[in-house]
């Protein structure tokens, strides 16, 4: 899932290794270029000189979520005209030295998400140091304004929570059980605690191993047959969802089961109610705006919010009721 930044060789001139770069993009990242032209000003009247921005993000191999956040990213390059690279990693370690590549990269902007604020704090001073326009997205309302972003696009993670939470009272649940696949994610995190902080009943974590999900949903399914008054789980993504969907069954619960974040798949489980509603914060779009700001910020000197509130990209219920908006987007990869 990882896609390496381009090297610039020492002898290559600037004009050169632009160029290099731009091609090794254009073979890895179609999308990002095919609606890009190598010749033509831009509005910073650079002509031929296009921005080059890398995307780096704590998603793990092969989430459709990430997948998501990656196509609208891809979008808005082929939009721009930006060079894009995408790369990730869900250790916080590996995620810094990530940035830290595209920094030595000498990229003109770089969009991270801080789902381990702490680990990213020092990347992220060397990227400003370096005169690197920096935005956050998706993980990190919190932390992007300490750290010195530019701007952040995504969802209040504790308002989201909030809203589930009363939106769990007005169902009538007694009990939740609010799953966390990644521990110390900070987004996660804040959704279980603003569904606590919220909702009447009583509300419990459950830490599970997100990257082993035959073993996740053993958790969730050993813990519903030890306390059989849960009845609503809580999950922290879509795939996850569809696995408490199948723990449920396994250990004969007559808990529901609701969710932040959907895809394609998520969307047929709330058609058909075996998961009873979805929290979308639109991860296409975070991707989307993230590369158009630091165009913007490039070409233009914009800075989204002003450098002082984020843009809200969530959050959005999707339930049985109006789910067939969403089902035509997510088949497009949209939603």
């Amino acid at each position: 899932m990882n896609t390496p930044l381009p090297a610039h060789p020492p002898s290559a001139s600037p004009g050169a290794a632009r160029a290099t770069a731009s091609a090794a993009v254009c073979l890895l990242l179609v999308a990002g270029c095919s609606g890009a032209t190598a010749s033509g000003p831009d509005p910073a009247g650079r002509p031929g000189d296009r921005i080059r921005v890398a995307l780096v993000t704590h998603g793990a191999p092969g989430d459709a979520f990430w997948e998501s956040v990656r196509r609208g990213a891809e979008t808005a390059a082929a939009k721009d005209g930006v060079e894009l690279t995408y790369a990730s990693d869900a250790d916080a370690a590996g995620q810094a030295a990530l940035v830290r590549d595209a920094v030595r990269d000498r990229v003109d902007g770089i969009a991270v998400t801080l789902a381990k604020p702490r680990a990213m704090k020092r990347p992220v001073s060397e990227a400003r140091a370096a005169g690197i326009a920096v935005v956050g997205l998706n993980s990190g309302i919190d932390a992007w304004r300490s750290a010195g972003l530019l701007a952040y696009f995504g969802q209040d993670e504790s308002v989201a929570g909030r809203a589930v939470g009363d939106r769990l009272d007005g169902l009538g649940r007694k009990h939740a059980l609010c799953v966390i696949h990644e521990r110390g994610n900070v987004a996660l995190e804040a959704r279980c605690a603003g569904v606590k902080k919220s909702f009447a009943g009583e509300t419990e974590m459950l830490y599970v191993d997100g990257t082993d999900l035959d073993a996740m949903t053993a958790a969730v399914a050993a813990r519903l047959g030890q306390e059989p008054a849960v009845d609503q789980v809580i999950a922290n993504g879509a795939q996850f969802a569809l696995a408490s969907v199948k723990a449920a069954k396994d250990a004969g619960s007559d808990a529901e089961v609701a969710t932040f974040d959907l895809d394609k798949d998520l969307v047929a489980a709330v058609r058909d109610g075996r998961v009873r509603f979805a929290v979308d914060q639109q991860p296409w779009l975070q991707g989307y705006l993230a590369v158009d700001a630091l165009w913007l910020h490039e070409t233009n000197g914009g800075v989204s919010g002003g450098g002082t509130a984020p843009v809200l990209t969530g959050p959005a219920f999707v339930t049985k009721a109006d789910v067939a908006d969403a089902a035509r987007l997510a088949a497009a990869g949209t939603r």
